[in-house]
Formats: C-alpha cells, structure tokens, sequence
C-alpha cells in the first residue's frame, strides 16, 4: 500500500497559484500576463499530454486520509494567503493605469486567485460540519464578493442539480454568455429565497440577523466602502473587476460540470435520485489537483459532505475530453463546444 503521507505533496501545487500571480504582480510588461499563460494555456497544453490518473485510493487509506489534518490546515492557510495576495494586488495598483495592458494581466491574475482559491476552497469548506470550517469558507467567498453561493449550492443546487430548475444547471445548446447571466442572478436570489425561509421559521421575520445573506451583505458593504476609504475608487474598481473575472471562472466551472445532463422524471413529476450520470467528470491530474478534486464532481454530489482528498473517480461517468481549463476555454466558442460535447451526451450510455 502506498504511503498515504506521499499523497500530500500533490496538492501543494495549489501554492503554485499565488506564487506564479505574486510574480506576476512584481514584473511588468509580459510578466503581468504570465498567470493567464500559466493556467490557460500551459496547463491545458500539458493536460493534452499526460495520461489521466483514475487511480482510487483503498477503503483503509480513505480512513487514514479523511483523518489526516494536513488536508484541513492547507484548505485553513488559504485564507492568510489569499487576502495576502490581494492586498499585494491592490498596493501594487500604483505603478499602473486603468486599461493599459499591466492592469489587465493584474487584475486577470488577480480573478484567478478569486475564482480558484475564493470560491472554490470557499466552496469546499462550504461543505463541511464545524462553525470554524464554514467561516473560513464564508471569508474566502467574501474575497471575491460571491458569498451568496452557499445558501444557494448547498441548499438548492444539491437537491435541483440536473433539472431546469436548478440554475446552475446549464442546459443544452445553452451558450455560455447567456449561462452566465442565468445562472449568477437567479443563484442570488434563489440564496434570499432559502435564508428568508429559515430567518422567517426562526424568528418569525424575513430580514433579521438570522439572515445570513442580510449578514452577507453588511459584510460586502463593509469590505467594499473599506478599500475605497483606504485606497481609493481606482482599488475599489480594480477590486471588482478581479471578483468579476472570479465569479465569471466559477460559472464557466458550473456550466461545464452539468451541462445537457438532466434527471428523468417519473409519472409522478418526481425526479429520478441524483446519479453518477449527472455529472461531468475529469481524471487529468493538472487541473483535478489544481482545483482540490473538484473535476471528480459525480462523487462529489454523492456524498457533499465527502473530503476532496477522497473523492473517487467514478467509473463508466460522462467524461470530459479535456481537463478543466481546457474545457472552460473550449466553452468561450459555444459552436465548438457544442460540436464536441453534444456528441459526447448523445453517445453516452445512461
């Protein structure tokens, strides 16, 4: 049996994320778009390369790994990391104007950092069962001003997922640009629609303290008006247009995950229970481990609650051509995208 210790060392190349985006921010010129090549075009080009890793860990790792805190305090020590990084972004606004090609490659860098380490790791800790573990997750969604997407994914899209009403849910030949849109606002106001519900069954009052997404939204207000008074509107627009690029990455990883696969229905309207088949999977080891796991999405939906470090690639689910950042390039050029997956989706045995 292998070490379950050496396993570790493959998810530190998360930390090559805010090491390439901090060398970015330092140099200008083609440095600043040196995160963008790294994570769309390098990693892409590698994942065309290498073999994918359908590798399962055994029952007695799973035990050994779902227990191993190393895997918690990587997942905690992305917070100091990713406010870091931003705060280094926002301070080095000072050497570059708004629109010129410095700040573009800064603030894509930047989205990256919201996008991959704000929402998903957010997303993960989202997940879990501890006040502490959720809080840090909530933080590093606040960082990219998407924390309505726990309410909502938790509550909504876990139970809907694979349905025309889950809006994270992208339908087929639904264009990505359109998905963005539908997917974004009706998220945001299906997370009022679950936290009005329960402040209501608490308290007996929509709006109230109970509320997290009234919470959420002081937090925002706060963050925001903060970085204004502190540095400026030239860092509060910076700031926005990053956790903009972010949510837009996060949507563009919805649409790729669920697209064109529904639920059947029975005679009764009632959907059939979530299955392997409703997911879109990916086995290369770039991008999986980039992103925690997450490409192992089928097992994910299984158990929400199940460790990234456990999660098993699913034999026989719809497999994605390409790994992630390939696929989500793939999906900005909607005919393209269509021509590749939808044969993958009429050709899938269910």
């Amino acid at each position: 049996m292998k070490d379950v210790k050496t396993y570790r060392w493959e998810y530190l190349l998360l930390l090559s994320l805010p090491i390439t985006v901090i060398i970015n921010l330092m140099y200008d010129g083609w440095w600043s778009f040196l995160s963008l090549f790294v994570f769309f075009v390098l990693v892409p080009g590698l994942e065309l390369i290498l073999p994918e890793n359908k590798s399962n860990v055994t029952k007695e790792e799973q035990e050994q790994l779902a227990t191993d805190q190393f895997y918690d305090v990587l997942l905690y020590i992305t917070l100091p990391i990713q406010i870091g990084v931003l705060a280094y972004f926002l301070y080095s606004l000072g050497t570059v104007a708004i629109f010129d090609a410095d700040w573009v490659g800064n603030v894509i860098a930047a989205g990256l950092m919201c996008g991959v380490v704000g929402i998903n790791i957010g997303h993960e800790l989202g997940h879990r069962e501890t006040k502490v573990q959720r809080l840090v997750g909530e933080l590093l969604l606040l960082s990219s001003l998407n924390t309505h997407f726990l309410p909502y994914h938790n509550y909504i899209h876990h139970r809907d997922v694979a349905t025309r009403k889950d809006a994270a849910t992208a339908r087929k030949n639904e264009p990505l640009y359109i998905f963005w849109i539908r997917s974004h606002f009706m998220g945001y106001a299906y997370g009022w629609q679950v936290e009005s519900g329960l402040s209501e069954s608490k308290t007996g009052r929509k709006f109230s303290l109970q509320n997290r997404m009234v919470i959420y939204t002081i937090w925002n207000v706060l963050l925001l008006v903060g970085i204004y008074l502190l540095l400026g509107w030239f860092a509060l627009v910076s700031f926005v247009v990053a956790a903009v690029i972010g949510i837009l990455l996060l949507q563009t990883v919805n649409y790729i995950e669920h697209y064109g696969l529904l639920r059947k229905q029975n005679e009764k309207g009632r959907f059939e229970r979530v299955r392997y088949w409703h997911s879109w999977n990916s086995d290369h080891i770039l991008g999986r481990l980039l992103l925690f796991n997450l490409s192992r999405h089928s097992d994910h939906h299984y158990k929400a609650s199940k460790p990234y470090q456990v999660l098993d690639s699913i034999e026989n689910a719809p497999q994605m051509p390409t790994g992630y950042p390939g696929m989500m390039l793939l999906s900005f050029v909607p005919p393209l995208f269509f021509r590749v997956v939808n044969k993958k989706i009429d050709g899938f045995d269910y």
